[in-house]
């Protein structure tokens, strides 16, 4: 079976491209999940051009998106938060706290796409993710201190 991607599908395609499919794998979770539609003898010409013009879009995007993933990836970032008398902090760094260090720095993501390795409970440096999109996901290091 063959489909349009209408979203990033992880180990399946990108937005905007036709793949062939399984038939139970289409029928039942991309075109249920409104993720992709399904490409006909009809309308193959008209999602064909379809992605002609997605592809011209995605190098547009790939472009910032790199340079906003070199931009990220160089950076050095310092959170004060509240500690114990052992150095562990009370609760964890949020990723709505990196959302606000990074505006501040006037970089805009959302709080989903902040990825930790694991829970940012301690003081001391610590590697944050972002996820731009499957390709480009910049690493940059957050250093804890005491208030």
């Amino acid at each position: 079976m063959l489909v349009y991607l209408l979203k990033d599908v992880e180990n399946i395609g990108m937005r905007g491209t036709v793949i062939k499919v399984a038939d139970g794998y289409g029928k039942n979770f991309l075109i249920p999940r409104k993720c992709a539609i399904e490409v006909t003898a009809e309308n193959r010409a008209h999602y064909e051009n379809r992605v002609i013009k997605a592809e011209s879009d995605k190098e547009a995007v790939k472009s910032k998106l790199g340079m906003l993933a070199e931009h990220i990836k160089g950076m050095h970032l310092t959170i004060k938060k509240r500690i114990h008398d052992d150095g562990k902090l009370y609760g964890s760094v949020s990723p709505e706290d990196i959302v606000d260090l990074l505006k501040a720095k006037d970089v805009a993501i959302t709080r989903k796409q902040v990825v930790f390795g694991k829970a940012v409970r301690s003081v001391g440096e610590h590697m944050v993710g972002v996820k731009l999109s499957t390709k480009f996901q910049p690493e940059f290091s957050l250093k804890v201190v005491s208030e």
